[in-house]
């Protein structure tokens, strides 16, 4: 008897471990897990893409130089594990952090992997190389490195311009696998070579994503599956029942609390749990551009909102506010509530915080006669039309009218990244700079009981 995992996202998704519901009961290789997304990527180029919709897919195609540890649930710099490195040292200054590499590495293609290919990626992320990203939605992790260098094949150092102990968790992070420099940033938008535990059979944009096993792989005895295959089923209703109905092994992601308690209800053997992700929906905007460009409007926007609103509406109260960082306990560098109160719009008093909002508004000019029009920018994905629907609703207390305008994720961050997105624009969704934040973080994760020989591994790498 083995168990399934579905991991389901209330309002977002984190990556989740599969693990088997007894760890005293030895692993059985073989099968395919089959799983579903609600969304076709852009491209299978990690490097290139913003979303959980690339990542997840193909993580299981490269290695990190180090990892998570895919056993502990709370990510942290304790939780780090080597991966494609054996070990790593900082010096004494904190500026120059060396990885040791393991030897006899081969690339999915049969090319040897080497310290070569850590510095051609980083020097692909900072710009550097003479091949270029199309897209580099990360660059910004990397302005404090200086460069990489490497000494034999198996060694790699990265030079910092200042200390900054926490580097090591953008490299452990999923988005940070190591390219290869003998293939192009071209080929691996759709044809992606890596050195991990599976390799890429087909990928069939707005179809599936589909897997197969790498016999020579690197680590003993893993992968433990023969396989992966991911549908993409954009209408959500059609992938829960698609999974009640059997066919799918582990879910992807965006069902709503109300539809996963259907969900046991139609598959009563299926077990749930929430767990928190660092996932959450951010109103971002434009402030380079009038009126945005005036801190009080932007002041206003946010004392506008009813942050528990959206959480009782999206999760049934099952999420969190936090600011930029997750909120603890689950967030290690989050901001506890009494901090977070004090900031604009975090006061509870949301009638308070209003008439504030709407004395700001009248001496900019707007008023019960006179209101701002805007358009709410967000990825077309039930979860966050939802959240710009509560958005727009919540702006209207303020005079500023709201028209939503759904984005294509193919086309979500190249959009604002060549400058055309709308002149006022406002994005509830994930981005890197926050003037404010909804946080709405649950996932909830449904085990299904089967009789199939299927293992599912404890870390699929």
């Amino acid at each position: 008897m083995t168990r399934k995992l579905c991991v389901f996202a209330a309002v977002g998704v984190g990556l989740v471990a599969v693990a088997t519901g007894n760890s005293t009961t030895a692993q059985k290789a073989g099968g395919i897990l089959k799983s579903y997304s609600i969304d076709s990527p852009a491209s299978l180029s990690v490097h290139e893409e913003v979303t959980i919709y690339a990542l997840r897919p193909v993580m299981g195609v490269f290695n990190n130089l180090v990892m998570y540890d895919q056993h502990v649930k709370q990510n942290s710099m304790a939780s780090i594990v080597p991966d494609l490195a054996s070990s790593w040292s900082w010096d004494e200054d904190g500026t120059r952090l060396t990885f040791k590499l393991h030897e006899g590495i081969k690339w999915h293609d049969g090319q040897p992997f080497t310290a070569k290919d850590v510095k051609c990626t980083w020097d692909l992320l900072q710009g550097k190389a003479s091949d270029k990203l199309r897209i580099n939605p990360r660059k910004a992790w990397y302005r404090n490195l200086d460069e990489v260098t490497t000494n034999g094949d198996f060694e790699a150092t990265f030079r910092l311009k200042r200390p900054q102990p926490a580097f090591l968790a953008l490299v452990a992070s999923g988005f940070s696998p190591v390219y290869p420099c003998h293939v192009s940033p071209r080929d691996m938008r759709q044809h992606p070579i890596g050195t991990g535990p599976f390799k890429l059979v087909e990928f069939k944009p707005n179809e599936s994503i589909k897997l197969i096993r790498n016999a020579d792989y690197w680590k003993p005895d893993r992968p433990y599956l023969d396989g992966l295959e991911y549908t993409i089923i954009r209408n959500v209703s059609t992938a829960t029942l698609t999974f009640v109905s059997g066919k799918l092994d582990i879910t992807f992601g965006g069902l709503s609390v109300p539809l996963t308690r259907q969900v046991q209800e139609q598959a009563p053997q299926a077990y749930c749990e929430l767990n928190p992700t660092n996932v959450s929906r951010n109103l971002v905007i434009n402030r380079d551009i009038a009126p945005f460009d005036k801190a009080e409007l932007r002041r206003a926007m946010t004392l506008s909102l009813d942050r528990q609103a959206f959480l009782d509406i999206l999760t049934e109260g099952k999420g969190s506010v936090g600011g930029v960082m997750q909120p603890p306990p689950e967030g290690v560098w989050g901001m506890p509530p009494e901090v977070l109160q004090t900031l604009p719009g975090y006061e509870p008093n949301v009638a308070e915080n209003r008439k504030e909002a709407r004395e700001i508004m009248q001496k900019l000019g707007y008023g019960p006669d006179k209101h701002l029009a805007i358009k709410v920018t967000t990825r077309d994905l039930p979860f966050f039309r939802d959240t710009a629907v509560i958005l727009i609703d919540q702006l209207k207390e303020i005079y500023v009218d709201g028209e939503l305008e759904p984005v294509d994720t193919t086309q979500w961050f190249p959009r604002p990244t060549a400058r055309i997105s709308p002149s006022r624009s406002i994005s509830p969704a994930t981005a890197s700079t926050i003037p404010t934040r909804i946080s709405t973080r649950t996932t909830p994760v449904v085990r299904k009981e089967t009789t199939s020989d299927t293992a599912i591994p404890s870390s699929i790498g």
